[in-house]
């Protein structure tokens, strides 16, 4: 992972995590430790809306930008820097 700009990691952990959150979800799991006495029909809707919303921004935002990954990538990266096209 040498060479992986800030914002290509935390888009991609922060992708990750939302993926397991909705994967737990599905199978009828809370990644936050509430007990089913401890939960209310709104606020179980209100956590289902918001982890829903939460995976899919982070997916948009992830698949938006362009993250330099491959080989192919890191040298369009490395090409636009020489020629001062980067921030």
């Amino acid at each position: 992972m040498k060479n992986l700009d800030k914002g290509t990691v935390i888009r991609t952990v922060l992708l990750f995590v939302a993926l397991v959150n909705q994967t737990l979800i599905m199978f009828g799991k809370s990644a936050l430790p509430i007990s089913e006495d401890q939960v209310n029909t709104l606020a179980d809707a209100l956590y289902l809306a918001g982890s829903t919303i939460f995976t899919i921004v982070t997916t948009l935002v992830a698949w938006f930008k362009n993250n330099y990954v491959t080989s192919k990538g890191k040298l369009q990266k490395e090409t636009l820097k020489q020629k001062g096209l980067t921030k």
